[in-house]
């Protein structure tokens, strides 16, 4: 199991601690940092700043999103950061939800399986310097109505087969991630209720006909070390009462449904009506314990060691971590404890 980084989509202004944090993943041997966005510093752009700063560490976008930018326009910012980096760009994607995708860039959020289908066919294509040409439902390239003619990317990309990975979440999307990406960012992840999604991403990857050994599964876990578990759960709260209280509307939160298909439907519940009458504290404090614990590492190193061994056998390839503390050097100092856990052993970047 290799080692990642977490990043987030923090305000631009965090960003430093964030490229200190980068920096040692990249002193780590860690493999890959990736960086969010949602309505405030856009990821590509801090992916670059990172990328100038480091040396081996593989940058990711988790994730560009869908509705921002027209499918061309990732191939050429996907091309440019691969070119700039010495190929260390992997391109995550995601339709991300109907407030942020109708609220913020204008877009309808209807089919969003059709839609990631027919963007990430016409990203491949573009990134293979084909003239693209394309006519599906969502996008159709030229217009045929217009001037336009069939263009191809001007710049050779020095890996025409860049690694796309897929934010997912429902069954469909899962099946959908596995069958034409090549890794799964993963969100609310607990390696004790996984099943039932890695056995989508399998199915969709039995499709594709091509081999499970190749797919990166990938998601993303808060970390917080310390003594006492109770007190390391209380660092990610108002992080997870995010997701599941305030990412989407009452009917309509992907997060919401994935934690109560873990079984704390009625946790989920309260946390959202909370969240959603404007009482995101009330919301962070009725997360249950067993609900924090499930989805982090959290506790002495001795626990979180003992718990990686479950991420590990539910399939996780990458682990890209989130460290919480309070200032830099205690966030450098979990990722370097993990590290040492998960035996990546240093400059050299062996294993």
């Amino acid at each position: 199991m290799q080692l990642g980084l977490s990043l987030g989509s923090g305000p631009a202004g965090a960003q430093g601690d964030d490229l200190a944090l980068a920096q040692e993943a990249d002193r780590l041997g860690c493999t890959v940092v990736w960086v969010a966005e949602a309505y405030g510093a856009d990821a590509a752009t801090t992916l670059a700043w990172i990328g100038a700063r480091t040396t081996r560490i593989d940058l990711g976008a988790g994730v560009f999103q869908i509705p921002a930018r027209t499918a061309a326009m990732t191939a050429m910012t996907a091309a440019t950061l691969d070119a700039l980096s010495g190929s260390r760009f992997r391109l995550g994607l995601g339709v991300s939800g109907p407030q942020v995708s109708e609220g913020w860039h204008g877009v309808r959020f209807g089919d969003p399986l059709g839609r990631t289908r027919e963007y990430v066919d016409v990203v491949r294509a573009a990134l293979r310097r084909e003239p693209v040409t394309y006519a599906g439902q969502h996008i159709r390239l030229p217009l045929p109505d217009g001037p336009g003619k069939a263009l191809r990317l001007t710049v050779v990309p020095p890996r025409a087969e860049l690694p796309i990975y897929l934010g997912a979440i429902g069954p469909r999307n899962l099946e959908l991630a596995g069958e034409i990406a090549d890794g799964w960012l993963g969100v609310l992840f607990s390696p004790d209720h996984a099943a039932s999604s890695v056995d989508r991403i399998r199915a969709g990857r039995a499709r594709s006909g091509r081999p499970w050994s190749a797919f990166d599964l990938a998601p993303a876990v808060p970390l917080v070390i310390g003594s006492d578990v109770e007190t390391c759960a209380d660092a990610i709260r108002s992080h997870v009462a995010l997701y599941v209280g305030g990412m989407g509307s009452a009917g309509q939160n992907f997060y919401n449904r994935l934690v109560s298909g873990m079984g704390f439907e009625a946790s989920a519940a309260a946390v959202q009506a909370a969240y959603l009458k404007g009482r995101p504290r009330d919301a962070a404090a009725l997360l249950p314990l067993e609900l924090l614990d499930a989805v982090a590492l959290l506790g002495p190193a001795e626990r979180v060691a003992e718990r990686l061994t479950r991420y590990a056998d539910a399939g996780v390839s990458t682990l890209n971590v989130t460290p919480y503390a309070p200032g830099l050097p205690a966030r450098v100092e979990m990722l370097r404890t993990l590290a040492e856990l998960v035996g990546a052993t240093g400059p050299d970047g062996q294993r």
